[in-house]
């Protein structure tokens, strides 16, 4: 076969006809290119034409220095199939440590995919299996992934570990991790292991979206324990919605997140924790001028961390708990985190707290804060049903309701044997979230029918701009604006220490601590020691 730097696939056997499996001469081609750049070292390129390109029943085994380009998103597209073999996931491309022996001395280099679409809704496996999904290579250098379209994966959409030197650009992951029922490994739109090439690794993530996937919109991952976790990669300027989790932080020291949009996300906009497969929380990074707004639960979740982490300039809006939380879950670190920062943000319209403690804290620093509106989930218990009462598929009207606005915000709505998250309210209307992400109702078992019987339970309170329920030791607390003024107001404290809470020494001067709804503080603990001065109300 000759073997030109670029390659028309359709001179090679492929069709893009939809229904004819291209596959086999996919292979053909890029193996022949393979060998041909291993023999002089000049990269090759396999330019794809317009159509739809059926890679059926397994994937296409990758060679080093051979590139995709299509023709763009919704032009070029590969459709995954697995009809004849159900139990087999098929990426579009693969090369993995445990199936082909990748790694650090034996890696693909030099690639570059582009500007087309892969389609997975043609794969199904008879169990969720992590490796259904769109690209799948482990150890690559040099490489450059942009202008792709990846959507309704069984698993992950981009799914590709051990990145060196690589610039992930313009991806859009759309309902990935079709099969995740939520609690699995993957899932996530854009999915990527780290610490395969040591202590640095030089990736940027950046102009990528991510909707509607079973797990994580984005998520960086530690893949073994032992290895250190690495330092060196970006995600800019990127948007993640209607996730289960916006973007997450599993293992990296020092991820630099800028500029992004974390909204709509069924637990967390941004999450710091042990839910990845080595229970290794990140550390050392920095979020800056970010928007995490309207997730269903929490804005910034944070654990499992030995620290520092650093927060800087956001807006933490409108989200269905809190706004910032600090915790840790089981099976990962429990130590004190230290040196948490959370700086300029502006934290409000939260529906509990703006920043809630649950797990300990060693001389954390919040300075510059506006933490302001916050406990908008201030709605008496309510119920209602017969005439005036309609459902939707994101929704529930009873016309003889008069909500405070936003009242319920994070309450779980109970309609007949149905459940359902509500993520805002007007006077007579309940908004609900999807039942999962990327779905179209909130109802799992169908929309009740009108008239239907719900129930919304109480409020809970206190809900304060800062509550400490665990140990905070030598915090600085500085300059920061604490306080309501909505009418009525609903954040009930600046400061809150509960009875499982401690605050010893530190610094707490200069803020505005005036204006809730019920006191500047309320100390079920007393704090120890520390200096207290200059703080109004």
């Amino acid at each position: 076969m000759d073997t030109p730097l670029t390659a028309d696939a359709r001179a090679y056997g492929l069709t893009g006809d939809g229904e004819t499996d291209d596959r086999p001469a996919l292979q053909k081609l890029v193996d022949a290119l393979g060998d041909a750049r291993a023999a002089d070292g000049r990269p090759r390129t396999v330019r794809v034409p317009a159509g739809r390109y059926v890679i059926r029943d397994r994937p296409v085994l990758w060679r080093s220095g051979v590139s995709l380009i299509g023709e763009g998103r919704g032009a070029t597209c590969f459709a995954l199939r697995n009809p004849g073999a159900p139990t087999t996931p098929v990426p579009l491309a693969w090369f993995t440590a445990a199936q082909h022996g990748a790694g650090p001395e034996h890696h693909l280099a030099d690639l570059t995919f582009a500007h087309f679409e892969i389609d997975g809704s043609g794969v199904s496996t008879e169990g969720y299996d992590v490796l259904a999904k769109g690209l799948g290579l482990q150890y690559v250098r040099r490489a450059r992934f942009g202008d792709l379209y990846i959507h309704d994966t069984a698993a992950t959409g981009f799914g590709c570990d051990f990145l060196q030197d690589t610039v992930v650009e313009g991806v859009l992951a759309e309902r990935c991790g079709r099969q995740d029922p939520g609690g699995m490994m993957g899932g996530a739109g854009i999915g990527i292991g780290v610490g395969g090439w040591g202590p640095v690794e030089r990736l940027s993530v950046t102009a990528c979206t991510a909707t509607g996937n079973g797990t994580n919109g984005i998520f960086l991952e530690l893949q073994q324990e032992h290895w250190t976790p690495p330092r060196g990669v970006r995600v800019t300027a990127c948007h993640a919605e209607d996730n289960r989790y916006g973007i997450s932080d599993w293992g990296c020291d020092g991820l630099l997140v800028t500029g992004c949009v974390m909204t709509g996300n069924r637990v967390a906009g941004f999450d710091v924790s042990a839910q990845g497969t080595t229970r290794v929380g990140g550390r050392g990074g920095i979020v800056t001028a970010c928007v995490v707004d309207r997730n269903v639960r929490d804005g910034v979740a944070v654990g499992n961390t030995p620290g520092p982490y650093a927060f800087h300039g956001n807006r933490i809006s409108g989200n269905g708990r809190h706004g910032y939380w600090q915790h840790n879950l089981s099976g990962g670190d429990q130590e004190a985190a230290a040196d948490i920062v959370l700086d300029a943000n502006d934290i409000r319209d939260n529906a509990l707290d703006g920043v809630r403690i649950d797990a300990p804290l060693r001389e954390p620093a919040f300075q510059g804060n506006r933490v302001r509106g916050n406990g908008r989930r201030s709605a008496p218990a309510a119920h209602g049903g017969g005439p005036g009462v309609r459902y939707g598929p994101l929704s529930l009207t009873d016309e003889g309701a008069d909500w405070a606005p936003d009242g319920h915000r994070g309450k779980r709505l109970t309609a007949g044997g149905d459940t359902a998250m509500v993520t805002g309210n007007t006077a007579t209307v309940l908004t609900l979230a999807p039942a999962r992400p990327g779905a179209a109702s909130a109802w799992p078992g169908g929309t009740p029918p009108d008239g239907t019987g719900y129930r919304l339970p109480e409020a809970p309170g206190p809900r304060a701009g800062l509550t400490a329920a665990a140990p905070v030791a030598h915090p600085c607390v500085r300059g920061n604006r604490v306080r309501d003024d909505g009418h009525p107001r609903t954040q009930t404290h600046a400061l809150w220490i509960t009875d499982e809470g401690t605050w010893t020494g530190g610094r707490v001067s200069g803020n505005d601590f005036s204006g809730n709804a019920s006191a500047a503080t309320r100390f079920d603990s007393a704090p120890a020691g520390g200096r207290w001065r200059d703080n109004d109300g």
